[in-house]
């Protein structure tokens, strides 16, 4: 076992524990956080020649490296997880707190055994859920398949956007202005929302684009204006929504809808089978078809009983 910093080990090559986890549990991602908004976390990069457990501690616990507000998976990588978990556990010297969150189920059952064979056995919780849409062949089977209700829905809202903005285009855009226009579009969003677009995020966001391959996608209406953009990422076969915004003002077109509509078009068209909406149990997402994926944490207190 070896424990250390380096981002660059090519154990983040090694398979993940829990399929279809984006770059989430990835080298780029978690490099890219722990330089913006790390805050001093100490990284444990725990590695053998056939796993790796990507770790940090803070203050007071012991957890996968990536804060949980903004990494909506988390797994370990490679085949000898639970040994190398449990071997790192069993070490610890003082009595400290572990959290492990946002595991897949693949994951979870795995990091679960680690910490049994460590000598501090934690049941599994479900903490959260990560919605996502199975995608078929074509639009209009995944319309067909919607709840009447529903298809009814994005159907009036794509009108009503229609004779109000015009017909709408997804356009990508690329490069650092990307990332501040869509930075200052969430600022504009009420409340919560839009205070969560500091100036520590949007350099995250825009670490993420440059460096982590975060795509951004502007929805333009037939006015030639940009009404919504979302960021996220892309692989073969799956698309995942990391964040996305719109136009306060432009509310009544329904742009936010819209542009997940032409997301999912775009991602069918591309032949992707899987659209993740990540963590959030909001209802839209249930109402574009989404299926519940549940993430579990493990709690526990590792070193310092024996």
């Amino acid at each position: 076992m070896r424990v250390h910093d380096d981002w660059a080990t090519e154990m983040f090559d090694a398979a993940p524990a829990a399929p279809h986890i984006g770059p989430f549990a990835g080298a780029q991602f978690l490099a890219a956080w722990h330089r913006v908004l790390g805050n001093g976390a100490r990284i444990h990069l725990v590695e053998a020649e056939d796993g790796l457990v990507p770790m940090m501690r803070t203050a007071s616990t012991l957890e996968f490296a990536g804060d949980g507000d903004v990494t909506d998976y988390h797994s370990p990588r490679g085949a000898g997880i639970v040994e190398l978990l449990a071997e790192y556990l069993a070490g610890v010297d003082e009595a400290t707190p572990f959290r492990f969150d946002s595991m897949p189920i693949e994951a979870a059952e795995v990091v679960a055994k680690a910490v049994e064979l460590a000598g501090c056995p934690a049941p599994l919780r479900q903490h959260e859920v990560a919605p996502v849409l199975t995608l078929p062949a074509t639009f209009d089977e995944y319309l067909a398949a919607l709840a009447k209700k529903d298809r009814h829905e994005m159907r009036r809202k794509r009108r009503r956007f229609e004779a109000g903005l015009g017909p709408p285009v997804l356009e990508r855009r690329r490069g650092r202005r990307s990332i501040a226009d869509f930075a200052a579009m969430h600022r504009r969003s009420a409340g919560e929302k839009g205070s969560f677009m500091d100036e520590a995020h949007e350099s995250f966001f825009a670490v993420l684009h440059r460096d982590a391959g975060a795509v951004v996608d502007a929805l333009v209406g037939g006015d030639g204006r940009v009404h919504a953009m979302a960021v996220g990422f892309e692989e073969p076969d799956a698309y995942y929504l990391y964040n996305s915004t719109y136009e306060p003002e432009d509310r009544e077109h329904s742009p936010g809808i819209v542009l997940l509509e032409m997301l999912i078009r775009g991602a069918v068209a591309a032949g992707r089978t899987r659209f993740d909406l990540l963590k959030g149990d909001e209802a839209y997402k249930y109402r574009l078809g989404a299926q519940p994926r549940p993430l579990y944490e493990v709690t526990g207190v590792a070193g310092g009983r024996r």
